[in-house]
């Protein structure tokens, strides 16, 4: 399955990890992808793959992509497209951080780009991603509908980055109602929709309400739950997976992926690439709380009027969730 994906990533058939494909005529712009999960997951890594094929589309560059597990197959694969020459390889979290450290430095001519990191080196980037102010609303909205005044969060592991954005999400609940209380949980992967659903039928039992989730494919389960219960209503992340279950998602804290891979790709392919951290967010419209328009009549009209006017500020730069002005 796994040399399938690379195939179809690729467009020309060349394994993520294989033979060199460079066409006689000149060389092509080549990018790779390392992904912690699969790809089908609706989320995180499939909004990744999204943007790989944004580059292949818009620039004409030969792409690949594989799926890693360890910080090892992290480094072996890092290491990999280093020596075939790739002009661009993503690593698709705050987890490959150290593995491209040790590797950069041996492949100067290859640009390693981190998501949701803050690592730079000479031929090393971070993205970090500005999720706390769309978390920030999707929790004003939280905690305006909840009944019960109990809010859950749902994580895969406990990231720094996704920590954070769940911090964001209470703060934003909290503003428009001091009752609120958040029952939090992490599944200890990313992968598993059955654990997902467990622990979102947990924190249902629990009274939860509203539950926001950011576990990519075990976070399926969470939806699962919520919509087999009718018990809970669910904020979605990283991808607009509003569609997954329209009946019970708000809305989802969607990051561009595509554009925000697309705009590093081409300052890459252009030479203007410098190595630093490339923050992206609400006033470049990278990451939006995205709501549903299914759900859309049953948010209350006043909170809506709330929520667009802060985005506003957000978006020109004059509110910050974090300092609060």
């Amino acid at each position: 399955m796994l040399l399938a994906l690379a195939a179809l990533a690729c467009g020309r058939g060349d394994a993520p990890a294989g033979a060199d494909a460079t066409p006689a005529a000149g060389k092509p712009f080549r990018v790779a992808l390392l992904t912690p999960g699969p790809i089908s997951d609706q989320s995180w890594n499939g909004g990744a793959y999204a943007g790989l094929l944004r580059i292949r589309d818009s620039l004409g560059a030969t792409v690949s992509h594989i799926q890693t597990k360890t910080p090892a197959e992290f480094e072996e694969q890092f290491r990999q497209y280093g020596a075939q020459g790739y002009d661009l390889v993503f690593g698709h979290g705050f987890e490959f951080q150290d593995a491209a450290k040790r590797v950069a430095g041996d492949f100067p001519k290859t640009i390693y780009v981190i998501t949701s990191a803050t690592t730079t080196a000479d031929n090393v980037a971070g993205i970090s991603f500005g999720f706390s102010d769309a978390s920030y609303l999707a929790g004003m909205i939280a905690g305006t509908m909840t009944k019960s005044n109990i809010l859950g969060t749902i994580g895969g592991t406990e990231l720094p980055p996704v920590k954070e954005s769940f911090a964001a999400f209470a703060r934003g609940a909290h503003a428009v109602n001091p009752r609120v209380t958040i029952v939090a949980s992490f599944i200890g992967n990313w992968d598993d929709v059955s654990a997902g659903k467990e622990q979102a039928l947990a924190q249902i039992g629990r009274g939860a309400d509203v539950i926001f989730q950011n576990a990519d494919a075990a976070g399926l389960g969470v939806f699962q739950a919520a919509r087999e219960t009718k018990k809970a209503l669910v904020i979605g992340s990283n991808s607009n997976q509003n569609a997954i279950a329209p009946e019970v998602t708000i809305g989802s804290v969607a990051i561009d992926l595509p554009h925000a891979f697309l705009t590093v790709a081409r300052e890459v392919h252009d030479k203007h690439f410098k190595a630093r951290v490339i923050t992206l967010g609400a006033s470049t419209d990278v990451v939006t709380l995205v709501l549903n328009p299914a759900f859309a009549s049953r948010i209350p009209a006043p909170l809506m009027h709330t929520v667009d006017s802060l985005r506003a500020e957000m978006k020109a730069g004059r509110f910050s969730e974090s300092t609060g002005h």
